[in-house]
């Protein structure tokens, strides 16, 4: 519902000026705020005077709207002129004609909360203007009695008193514009001094990582250079334990052959652990080549079934290697593919304590990939575990662990290796159910490397066919390159 508040007939420029002190009025009587009351009075005043100088007249309503969701005061400035010519270049703030139409509707629109312009040659012109009045402001019947009232009795100012209010405005808006210019630079300063916190920050950063750099690389270095230095005297530790296992020397008692065997399995390990060490060195120093060569999955069965059957022991767990895609075939680097699925089936054997341990291979969703799976029923692995058994040399506590020692080295190589061959490696695991991880790896060696992304243009695999067609001889066992050590898993953890 909108309720009329005064009709104002715009005459004369003295009739301007009593409009601006109407305006101010209504709006003071209605609540808003000093700076409103100008910014409305303002808006008004300029489009009376549009009205005055274009069309020889006019006039100028004042309503309260409180029909909409916010209550609002309402001012129509009507005239019946010629109207504004190309009113959408007005609006964009263009005024170079002689006549400059629409002067201060651009102002009005960014003064007030709604500015709407109707106009034509054959109706004029129609300005409506809304603001809505401030929160907690409450219109009844009874205030709008007593507004009226009020402007009533109050006189039109002279123009000289309209002027020194105007003054006096203008002075009001200087002093908040110079308060907030002195905000603004000292938000700047501010800026400033933060702006060069976060340049010397970043310097900072930078010499850290540069230092990291230097530190990895040293690290990386150390390790390369003491797995060399401590494999001659392992191997030689092991070759003089098997001489003295094998009698070469004569006979054994219990005892000593039990220290010797003590010892052998000591030199094992940390064989083990030396040869991991150097693995990574060597792939985190970009030292590891890659060597692409065609097998297939029967030749990688085969070897990898002759390797770890003699670790199942005496416990009731079965190795079962599905053929199911026997003929697929790779090229790609076999010894890597056989390390990294050696350690993984190695380590299902130490955790699983019955059941059985399966292998298998498959496309992935995508069929780009060749996905081979190691399934165990073993001890399982918490999901909160499932990442940080990827850290290099970190360990999670379970019951087999005491008679499954390793180093932790196992998965983080196996991870690192994968992406050497494009491929990545996943895991899925629920305590005391079993594990299943997989290595995924395009069926094409690319020659990029990285953790995964490089399969994504290897060629689609069909479960028919195989994934790269070679004449070689599906019964040839291809063995690991003499350059890459054959270290066993560590524990999971």
């Amino acid at each position: 519902m909108s309720i009329r508040l005064l009709h104002v007939e715009i005459a004369s420029e003295r009739d301007v000026i009593a409009i601006r002190k109407r305006t101010r009025e209504i709006a003071a009587y209605i609540g808003f705020g000093v700076q409103d009351q100008a910014r409305v009075a303002t808006a008004v005043s300029e489009i009376a005077q549009n009205a005055f100088t274009h069309a020889y007249g006019g006039r100028v309503e004042f309503f309260i709207c409180s029909e909409a969701a916010a209550p609002s005061l309402l001012i129509r400035v009507s005239d019946n002129g010629p109207g504004i010519p190309d009113l959408e270049k007005i609006l964009n703030g263009a005024h170079d004609g002689p006549e400059k139409f629409g002067v201060g509707i651009v102002g009005a629109q960014r003064l007030l909360d709604q500015c709407e312009v109707e106009t034509g040659a054959d109706r004029g012109t129609t300005v409506t203007m809304v603001k809505q009045l401030p929160k907690g402001s409450s219109i009844g019947p009874a205030q709008l009695d007593a507004l009226n009232r009020h402007l009533a009795a109050t006189t039109s100012s002279s123009v000289l008193e309209e002027d020194q209010l105007q003054h006096k405005e203008l002075l009001q808006t200087m002093a908040e514009l110079r308060s907030r210019q002195d905000e603004l630079v000292s938000l700047t300063r501010e800026l400033e001094d933060t702006n060069r916190g976060v340049v010397a920050l970043y310097a900072e950063i930078e010499e850290k990582a540069e230092r990291l750099r230097h530190a990895d690389a040293m690290k990386s270095r150390f390790l390369s250079n003491t797995s060399h230095e401590l494999r001659t005297p392992l191997s030689s530790i092991r070759a003089l334990s098997q001489l003295l296992l094998d009698r070469v020397d004569g006979e054994l008692t219990a005892a000593q052959e039990k220290q010797i065997l003590f010892i052998q399995k000591a030199a094992n390990d940390l064989s083990e652990l030396v040869n991991d060490l150097l693995d990574l060195a060597k792939i985190e120093a970009g030292k590891v080549d890659v060597s692409p060569s065609d097998f297939t999955v029967y030749d990688l069965f085969s070897m990898l079934r002759g390797m770890l059957r003699p670790l199942t022991g005496t416990r009731p767990v079965e190795l079962v290697f599905d053929e199911t895609h026997a003929e697929w075939k790779l090229y790609t680097d076999e010894s890597k593919v056989t390390q990294i699925l050696r350690n993984l089936i190695s380590n299902a054997l130490k955790f699983t304590e019955q059941g059985e341990v399966r292998v298998h291979c498959e496309p992935d969703e995508r069929g780009n990939n060749i996905r081979f799976m190691v399934s165990d029923t073993g001890i399982g692995i918490a999901e909160s575990n499932l990442q940080l058994i990827f850290e290099e040399f970190s360990q999670v506590e379970n019951p087999l662990q005491k008679s499954s020692k390793g180093t932790g080295l196992g998965l983080p190589l196996c991870r690192k290796l994968a992406g050497l061959l494009g491929g990545t490696i996943e895991v899925s695991s629920r305590l005391d159910t079993g594990s299943t991880f997989s290595l995924s790896i395009p069926p094409v060696y690319s020659g990029k490397q990285g953790m995964s992304g490089a399969g994504d243009e290897s060629p689609r695999i069909e479960f028919s066919g195989n994934p790269r067609r070679h004449d070689t001889d599906a019964g040839a066992m291809s063995t690991p390159s003499a350059g890459t050590p054959e270290s066993g898993m560590q524990t999971r953890s």
